[in-house]
């Protein structure tokens, strides 16, 4: 079997649609005896430039292990799916466990805005028994 990263854009519209769509190419996989290493949801993102004047989309990103049947019945999937605006299959030599950039960056943030919630609290409640 190979590995392979998929990244699929789907119409913002459809978004609500997209689990659905990830649960169904998962079960096609692992059907054939595939499996997939990485699945990550990056949401709703602005497009470096507009497809079909949509500035918008969805972002999901698989990596996978599959074999070429799987694949050949996946590809089909995204282009007669009308809710596919663009994808991308790339051939990888291993499987991809690790977090992409893309959710490193949104780890990264998510930990600076906690910090700043959790370091504002404590400096409020250190303050109110130093003014009593």
């Amino acid at each position: 079997m190979r590995h392979y990263e998929i990244v699929f854009i789907v119409h913002p519209d459809q978004s609500e649609q997209v689990p659905a769509m990830i649960e169904r190419y998962r079960a096609n996989i692992t059907a054939r005896g595939g499996s997939v290493h990485r699945l990550e949801d990056w949401g709703r993102r602005q497009m470096a430039y507009p497809i079909q004047k949509i500035h918008k989309a969805h972002y999901v990103l698989m990596n996978i292990e599959c074999d070429q049947e799987a694949l050949e019945e996946l590809e089909p999937g995204f282009k007669f799916n009308d809710a596919v605006l663009r994808h991308l299959t790339i051939k990888r030599t291993e499987a991809v466990t690790t977090a992409s950039p893309m959710m490193k960056e949104e780890k990264s943030r998510d930990m600076l805005d906690s910090a700043k919630t959790d370091g504002a609290k404590p400096e409020a409640a250190v303050e109110q028994p130093a003014a009593a």
